[in-house]
C-alpha cells in the first residue's frame, strides 16, 4: 500500500488535476479516482498476469490506428489505440518468441512474424530505423530505435531462419555510425532532449545479440565500447550521468533500467568483472530507492532518494529483470527479494477483469495521471512486465527444485 502520506499527496495531486481537466472522459477520471485510492491488494501471481498481458499485446496489434502489423504504441483513457511504433514492436518481438517457446503457442509466435515482416517492409535504405511512431515526422534514422529493432531482428533470425538481411544492414549501420569514443551521437532521436545519452546501452545490447548470430564482425566491441563510455559517467554511488529523455538531473527509472540492463548484458557477452562491479554498484544504489510494498519512485536524483510521488511501472519492471539476472550471478538474495517485490507491485495495477482494451495493460504510472505515459497502457511497460515476471517463474521453479543458479 502507498503510505499515509504518499495516499494524501496522491488524492490532493489528482484532484487538483481532475478540477483543471473537466474535459477529460469518464473512463480517465474514474481511473484516475480509483488510483486515489491507494494500490490494491490483488496480485493474480506470476502465471495469470504474463497470459493477461500477452493477451493484451496481441489486442494492441490488432488494434492499431495504423493496421500494419506493428503494435500500438500505447492505448490511451483519452484518445484510444495508437498507431503502430516501430521502435517497441522491434524489442516485443523476443518477448512473444520466448513465451510462445515456453507455452507453445503457434498463435503467439505468428504475431511475431508478423510484426518482423513490417518492421523489414519499413527499414531505411541506410539501414537504420525511424524514431516514434510510424506516422511521426521527421522519418530519419535513428540509433536508439535502431538498436531496439535490432533485438527483433536478430531473435526473428535465430527462430525463423530468416531476416538476416535486415539485421545484418541494422548492425552494420550501428558500428558505422559509431563515434570513435564509442559514443553515437550522429543520428538522435527528434523527440527528446538533445545531449549525449548513457542509456544507449541498450543500443550495445542489440549488438551483443548480433555478435552472437555473426561473431568477428566487430558488432561486440563496438557495443562494449559504448558502454565503457557510459561507465564513465557512472559516480562513486553508482549513480549515472546523461540518463534520461528530457531532464538528466532526475531521471526517469525507465532510462536508468535501460543502462542498467546493458550493463548486464556486457558483463553476460564479455564475462569482464568490471561490468559486473558496475552494474552491481548502479543495481545496489537501487536497492535504496526501493519501499517496503515495492513502490520505485518514477524519477530519482543522484543521491538515489525520489523525486516524485508516482512509479514509472516500466522502470519498476526493467529494474526488477536486471536484479533478477544480478542474483542469478551472484546469489545476493537482496537482489532476488527485490525483483520479486517490484514484480509484485507493478502486478498489483494490473487488472484482469476490466474491458479489452485494458485488461493485462499495464499503465504508464501509478497513479495513472503520474507524468510518465498519463492515461496510458503502454506497450512496452507490457512487455517488460512479461520479461521481469518469466524470469521471476525461472527462478522460483529453480529454487523450489533445489536446482543450482
Amino acid at each position: 500500500m502507498l503510505t499515509s502520506r504518499q495516499s494524501v499527496f496522491s488524492v490532493r495531486h489528482i484532484l487538483r488535476r481532475l478540477r483543471r481537466r473537466p474535459e477529460l472522459p469518464e473512463a480517465a477520471r474514474a481511473a484516475a479516482r480509483e488510483d486515489a485510492a491507494g494500490l490494491p491488494e490483488r496480485d493474480v501471481g506470476v502465471e495469470r498476469f504474463c497470459a493477461e498481458a500477452v493477451a493484451w499485446l496481441g489486442r494492441a496489434q490488432d488494434c492499431s490506428a495504423s493496421a500494419d502489423g506493428g503494435f500500438a504504441r500505447d492505448y490511451s483513457l483519452v484518445g484510444g489505440w495508437a498507431t503502430s511504433y516501430p521502435e517497441t514492436t522491434g524489442y516485443i518481438v523476443p518477448t512473444l518468441l520466448d513465451y510462445a517457446r515456453i507455452k507453445k503457442s503457434d498463435e503467439v509466435r505468428a504475431r511475431a512474424r508478423k510484426a518482423l515482416d513490417w518492421l523489414s517492409s519499413i527499414q531505411l535504405r541506410d539501414g537504420g530505423f525511424q524514431g516514434g511512431r510510424i506516422d511521426a515526422k521527421p522519418v530519419v534514422p535513428v540509433t536508439f530505435n535502431t538498436g531496439q529493432i535490432l533485438l527483433g531482428l536478430v531473435a526473428g533470425h535465430r527462430e525463423f531462419g530468416s531476416y538476416g538481411d535486415a539485421m545484418t544492414r541494422a548492425a552494420d549501420w550501428l558500428v558505422r555510425t559509431q563515434d570513435p569514443d564509442g559514443c553515437w551521437r550522429k543520428f538522435p532521436t527528434p523527440f527528446a532532449a538533445p545531449g549525449e545519452k548513457a542509456y544507449e546501452t541498450h543500443v550495445s545490447w542489440g549488438l551483443f545479440e548480433a555478435e552472437r548470430i555473426l561473431p568477428g564482425r566487430g558488432y561486440g566491441e563496438a557495443g562494449l565500447r559504448q558502454v565503457r563510455w557510459a561507465l564513465a559517467w557512472q559516480r562513486e554511488n553508482g549513480w549515472i550521468d546523461k540518463c534520461c529523455l528530457s531532464d538528466p538531473r532526475r531521471p526517469l527509472t525507465h532510462t536508468l533500467g535501460y543502462a542498467l540492463r546493458g550493463i548486464v548484458e556486457a558483463y553476460r557477452l564479455s564475462e569482464d568483472e568490471i561490468f559486473l562491479d558496475a552494474a552491481r554498484r548502479t543495481a545496489d544504489g537501487l536497492l535504496k530507492a526501493l519501499g517496503g510494498g515495492g513502490f520505485l519512485p518514477g524519477r530519482l536524483a543522484s543521491n538515489w532518494r525520489g523525486a516524485v510521488s508516482w512509479a514509472c511501472l516500466t522502470g519498476t519492471v526493467q529494474i526488477a529483470h536486471s536484479w533478477l539476472m544480478l542474483y542469478d550471478y551472484v546469489g545476493d538474495v537482496r537482489y532476488r527479494d527485490a525483483g520479486f517485490l517490484a514484480n509484485r507491485y507493478v502486478r498489483r495495477t494490473v487488472s484482469t477483469d476490466a474491458p479489452p482494451e485494458i485488461r493485462g495493460g499495464v499503465k504508464g504510472s501509478f497513479p495513472i495521471d503520474g507524468d510518465y505515459g498519463r492515461y496510458e497502457y503502454l506497450n512496452w511497460a507490457a512487455k517488460f512486465a512479461v520479461d521481469a515476471n518469466l524470469v521471476e517463474q525461472a527462478v522460483r521453479d529453480r529454487e523450489a527444485l533445489d536446482l543450482p543458479r
